[in-house]
């Protein structure tokens, strides 16, 4: 099956404090949207890329595009208004029912080819496929003043790249928007379908803050 890969850049990165969007800004003298894109190169040389980005930054992503990815055939497509209308702009273009898809976050560019492949495996096999990683400290859940302990083995935290059979996430994405969609697996959950969950890698870091950029830079260095 054909695999695609719809990279979600539109964010502005608010809590940067940069006037660049973080998926733009530079690790160890990359631009980090770049650093992402070659996982996925890495993982499969021929897999089909869509980016998803604002407005205001389609000259400069297709600009870069260009200048690090010459001979592969990227589509750049305009964003939405929220994750999920971005990520419904990007199914649009794929015309591939017999397909996969993955659905990754552009400030997360230390996926490895491990879970790449276990996403997309998961997906072919199951529908979906999507990467978690254990709670490795301890967490309370918290109702105004008062906190109770629960158990961390009983939750993960989600990453991405998600997975799914295109045709099924496509025929998910006929809704409209809800607030709960806080994810591309809770809309496809939201549809009536299980998720099915995959180890993840724990160096798959979603850049946020400042210095998640220090933290990217080394693991990229090592």
């Amino acid at each position: 099956m054909n695999q695609y890969v719809i990279i979600v850049a539109g964010g502005s990165g608010s809590r940067m404090n940069s006037d660049v969007p973080k998926q733009y800004m530079e690790a160890n003298r990359l631009p980090i949207i770049v650093h992402t894109i070659k996982r996925f190169f890495e993982y499969d040389k021929n897999v089909h890329v869509i980016c998803c980005v604002h407005a205001n930054y389609s000259d400069y992503a297709e600009g870069l595009m260009q200048k690090y990815f010459p001979y592969a055939k990227i589509k750049i497509v305009l964003g939405g208004e929220t994750r999920f209308h971005s990520v419904k702009n990007g199914l649009a273009v794929i015309k591939d029912d017999n397909s996969l898809v993955a659905i990754h976050d552009a400030a997360r560019p230390l996926v490895s080819k491990e879970t790449i492949k276990r996403c997309f495996v998961s997906a072919q096999e199951n529908n979906s496929g999507v990467p978690v990683i254990k709670v490795s400290e301890s967490i309370r859940s918290v109702d105004g003043k008062k906190s109770i302990a629960i158990n961390r083995d009983n939750y993960r935290i989600v990453q991405t790249p998600q997975c799914f059979k295109t045709d099924v996430l496509q025929k998910a994405f006929e809704v409209e928007y809800k607030n709960s969609f806080t994810d591309d697996a809770t809309v496809f959950e939201n549809a009536g379908h299980v998720v099915n969950l995959v180890e993840g890698n724990i160096e798959n870091i979603k850049i946020t803050l400042p210095s998640d950029i220090l933290i990217a830079e080394a693991l990229l260095k090592k």
